[in-house]
């Protein structure tokens, strides 16, 4: 019972931690499966996250979110650090006006 509980708890932990992401960035779905990446959005969610401190969990904050973009056409948000998680950027995205979010 004890090995059980312990790899229990490792492969939930590894599950949480699952969903941390280098890059991630807003889209509008002016149409069904269009997606079309929002730059302002995107500005607007890395400033957020940058900004958010809730807690201690590497997620909860992203000291070096920093919006870069490849040749001025895609513009993303980066934390080298392995920041952003999924499901915060898609709230961040949601807050500044876009329809969703891609992260990877």
């Amino acid at each position: 019972m004890k090995h059980f509980t312990a790899l229990f708890v490792t492969v939930f932990a590894t599950g949480a931690l699952a969903d941390l992401h280098y890059t991630g960035l807003c889209y509008d779905s002016p149409g069904k499966d269009v997606k079309v990446f929002n730059k302002a959005a995107t500005e607007k969610a890395c400033a957020s996250y940058k900004n958010r401190n809730t807690g201690s969990q590497q997620w909860d904050q992203c000291p070096d979110c920093t919006v870069l973009s490849d040749q001025d056409l895609l513009y993303y948000c980066k934390s080298e650090g392995q920041h952003i998680g999924g499901d915060e950027l898609s709230y961040y995205c949601g807050q500044a006006g876009a329809d969703g979010s891609l992260a990877w």
